[in-house]
């Protein structure tokens, strides 16, 4: 699996600046590897008002239990709300906390 490099802010910059792509190759690999992180650390993204509002969840590690859902984490721009799970994946991931 890809090695995410924590060192690489030039990515997570990119990342903040075009959160809807598209993304150079080197962030595509980060991207991508983020999205497929072990199911206690994958965060996603749940519509809860379509097209309008989203809220940040937690994928459960049973098939069939319910999503944790982060209700202090509700966005009304898809973008801001896809940084921020970004954010939290990269944290998971590397151990390293962005801003």
């Amino acid at each position: 699996m890809y090695a995410i490099d924590a060192s690489r802010t030039d990515l997570v910059e990119e990342f903040r600046q075009n959160p809807g792509g598209p993304y150079s190759p080197e962030l595509t690999l980060v991207v991508n590897r983020l999205r497929l992180g072990p199911m206690e650390e994958r965060y996603i993204l749940v519509c809860t008002k379509r097209g309008r509002e989203w809220m940040v969840a937690k994928m459960p590690t049973v098939r069939g239990a319910k999503l944790e859902l982060f209700e202090d984490r509700v966005f009304d721009d898809y973008y801001a709300a896809a940084w921020e799970v970004f954010r939290m994946r990269w944290e998971a991931v590397t151990g390293q906390a962005i801003r």
